[in-house]
């Protein structure tokens, strides 16, 4: 190995001194005070005098110039051996990972073991190596001991940092996203959470380097700009998937950078940018054709972007809009009678004010063949316009309304009606204009939608027994129901519902029905025991032990059940555990005030099969009987 140190003594002897700490040693404790060139005779000021302190002090290869440290740490090519030397100390670290991986001297092939500094740790999650730091872990000397550990493997292709605001003082800067940079040149994804401390500067080390970038992720960081975006735009041509949430310095001019230098870019997310309007996103969707997947929320964004939106959004696929309050009826509107969302398949609309019925036909004559649709707290939304979307959206599977208050049973049960054999799902979310009332409905006017397979109804106080009967004569072919929360449904009304699906249910959520009594859950066992899997009863207060002995008998295919709150007693258990053809894997009786110790027996048969079972808030078991069950079923997890 060629000398990495030239000394001369002024008498014409030279000192080459190559990897020999020792010799090191012997030249940092002559020349700690004074820095002389190679091949220099060396200059001893006159207030340097050797003492018996100095003759006795050890000597140390700390007290180098860090560009000597430099030129010798760039000589350890192998990956295990940078990391020991990192593990030296912070100095050493902090030298190390300022070297290039390009200035590496000699790299040695086959040092793929990644070992690193200070017991870092690094996986390999698609085909790269991943690293993801949160809180208090991120740090810019962990960020050095990943560069340097990871750098004889070509460095990380995944990082993600996850700051903590309680100790930002001593979270991640520039030093060590800068560390990064030189230290994995072949980064592709990106992902800074709350580091108000990375600047541009940080992000721009990250262009200069890693120009394999394609995933970007940028969330409450205040301190990037316009001028950091706009430097990885420039540099990384291949960024497909744009992230940007509460960065309140990335304006414009950062997201026409984007437009301008990323023809790649098929994903895009801004949340509350406060600086980011029109101006940006039109020059955005009129360059990049290949955006597919969309998200706009909380935007100081106009009818002029979702027209921008609807005209060249020819590829995209996928469409959330939240928040903006600016656009109104026209935008929406003209979004969907601009008719180039041609391939939208999937659109969420969530609190904005200028969704109304008009906007919404818009929408369902302009997007041929959308699939999914969800609208949330939309409260211009009518029935009218829920017929009419439903009417002329052929392709529709899925329809989704939360907190569309102006909706009423009687659009409901239209929009069941119109889709006919395409829909498959229909969720409803505390929509209270919904009444328990079919005046002006009859069965002989309306068309059964025989596709559809799960329906959820979820807080709408409103919906009762007259509205589910309606419903379970229209969709004979039900496998997932769920209904939540409605305790106006009585017996009679969930009745005809089990007795029309011939398809078989599979999964049931009766949770907080609580007019329901053992009739309905009698009924579902024997007709649906051959194909339900799932049984959620949390809250059901007039369940008795009769269900427990209906399920016993019937439900041979059982997995879950949650009797939570339910009035059973330690005989329903009993039942349960004497039905040899039942496999329970997880069972819930948490609340359940007229169980007692005795059930133990019971328990311990059952849970040959449980992987879960819920015992809180049952104050009649013992802290004793459960931890004779956690000892006995110590494959099961149990909650007490």
């Amino acid at each position: 190995m060629p000398a990495l140190v030239n000394y001369s003594n002024g008498d014409g002897e030279m000192y080459s001194l190559r990897s020999n700490p020792m010799e090191l040693a012997q030249l940092c404790s002559i020349s700690r005070d004074v820095y002389s060139p190679a091949c220099k005779r060396a200059r001893i000021s006159s207030s340097f005098a050797f003492n018996s302190e100095d003759s006795n002090r050890q000597p140390s290869i700390e007290v180098l110039p860090e560009e000597c440290l430099f030129e010798i740490l760039r000589r350890i090519p192998g990956g295990k051996e940078r990391g020991a030397c990192a593990s030296v100390s912070k100095k050493w670290l902090m030298v190390l990972s300022s070297i290039r991986r390009s200035e590496i001297c000699k790299p040695v092939s086959g040092c793929g073991d990644v070992e690193m500094a200070s017991g870092e740790s690094v996986e390999e999650l698609d085909g790269c190596l991943t690293r993801s730091l949160e809180g208090k872990k991120a740090t810019d000397l962990r960020l050095a001991a990943i560069a340097v550990g990871t750098s004889s493997r070509g460095g990380l292709g995944k990082l993600c940092i996850r700051g903590n605001s309680s100790s930002s003082g001593h979270g991640v800067t520039d030093l060590g996203l800068s560390a990064i940079a030189r230290g994995c040149p072949s980064l592709r994804t990106l992902s800074l959470w709350n580091v108000p401390r990375v600047s541009d500067k940080g992000l721009s080390a990250i262009a200069k380097e890693c120009h394999s970038i394609e995933k970007l992720d940028l969330c409450h960081c205040p301190s990037i700009t316009d001028e950091g975006l706009a430097a990885i735009a420039g540099s990384c041509p291949n960024l497909s998937s744009l992230s940007i949430e509460s960065c309140s310095r990335i304006g414009n001019a950062g997201v026409q950078a984007v437009a301008k230098f990323c023809p790649k870019l098929q994903s895009l997310s801004i949340k509350d940018c406060p600086l980011i309007g029109d101006q940006g996103l039109s020059a955005l969707f009129s360059s990049s054709t290949a955006i597919s997947k969309v998200k706009l929320q909380s935007l100081n964004i106009t009818d002029l972007s979702l027209a921008v939106v609807g005209y060249y959004g020819k590829s995209i696929t996928s469409l959330v809009l939240t928040g903006l309050q600016f656009v109104s009826e026209k935008g929406f509107w003209v979004m969907g009678s601009a008719k180039g969302l041609e391939k939208l398949a999937s659109l969420v609309i969530t609190s904005c004010r200028g969704t109304t019925d008009l906007g919404l036909e818009a929408i369902s004559k302009g997007c041929p063949n959308l699939k999914q649709i969800c609208l949330r707290k939309c409260s211009f939304v009518s029935d009218n316009g829920l017929m009419s979307f439903t009417r002329s959206a052929g392709c529709l599977e899925s329809l989704q309304l939360e907190e569309c208050n102006r909706v009423t049973e009687s659009g409901i049960i239209g929009a069941i009606s119109n889709c006919g054999a395409k829909l498959k799902s229909l969720s409803l979310v505390r929509c209270m204009g919904i009444k328990d009332t079919t005046a002006g409905l009859s069965l002989s006017s309306l068309s059964q939608c025989s596709s559809l397979r799960s329906l959820s109804i979820k807080n709408c106080p409103g919906f009762g027994s007259l509205g589910l009967a309606l419903v379970g004569n229209l969709c004979p072919r039900l496998q997932h129901l769920e209904l939540s929360g409605l305790h106006g449904v009585t017996d009679a009304g969930l009745l005809p519902l089990l007795r029309s699906c011939n398809a078989g249910l599979e999964k049931v959520n009766l949770s907080d029905c609580s007019s329901l009594s053992d009739e309905v859950v009698s009924t579902l066992a024997r007709l649906h025991g051959g194909s339900l899997e799932v049984l959620n009863l949390d809250g059901c207060r007039r369940v008795t032990d009769a269900s427990l002995a209906a399920i016993a008998e019937h439900c041979m295919f059982l997995s879950d059940l949650d009797v939570s709150r339910c009035a059973i007693t330690d005989a329903g258990i009993g039942y349960l555990s004497n039905a040899n053809q039942l496999n329970i894997q997880v069972l819930s009786l948490s609340g359940c005030c007229y169980l007692s110790s005795k059930v133990l027996t019971c328990l311990k048969r059952i849970g040959r099969t449980l992987v879960g079972l819920n015992l809180q808030h049952c104050n009649g078991i013992s802290s004793k009987t459960v931890e004779v069950l956690v000892e006995s079923l110590w494959r099961c997890d149990i909650l007490s």
